[in-house]
């Protein structure tokens, strides 16, 4: 079975709640997860913040860490999915932010970098960096699977 039937299982039948943050995956996980029917008694939604503005107006990212630490960054993501919990009643969160590519990347953050943030409510943020392909479909699929695998091991612990 795929990690999305696998994680739209696990959340329905613990009846819990799951709210994301995209960036750099565009909105990818959000269409993974509702391709499969049922994803409205545990899916809230997603909100797709490709700008900085963004991350700040409906995430609550400070100016601060963006200005300093870059969207791409630990602590954003980490802001991201806190912001997930102050702005719904989600038991899971997860925050996704990246270079896809093919432009973008620097030194310190090639193209492929991807910062994916999950947690349960109440319980402390773990992040992840991960380093993907150059290919902009390949670090996006990248991304969504590797978070749904740690909302799917978060969930069923």
């Amino acid at each position: 079975m795929r990690i999305d039937a696998l994680l739209h299982a696990s959340l329905l039948k613990s009846g819990k709640k799951l709210a994301l943050a995209e960036s750099c995956t565009g909105g990818a996980m959000a269409a993974a997860l509702t391709a499969i029917p049922g994803a409205s008694q545990f899916f809230l939604g997603s909100v797709v913040a490709y700008s900085n503005v963004w991350k700040e107006q409906f995430l609550g990212v400070s100016p601060k860490t963006l200005s300093s630490k870059g969207a791409v960054s630990r602590e954003a993501v980490e802001e991201m999915v806190r912001g997930l919990f102050l702005r719904t009643e989600c038991d899971f969160a997860a925050a996704v932010s990246g270079i896809a590519g093919p432009t973008g990347g620097e030194i310190g953050k090639p193209v492929g970098t991807v910062f994916i943030a999950v947690a349960k409510r109440g319980e402390p943020i773990d992040v992840q960096l991960i380093h993907g392909p150059k290919d902009r479909k390949e670090v996006i699929d990248m991304a969504v699977q590797t978070t749904f695998k740690k909302l799917y091991d978060l969930s069923t612990h």
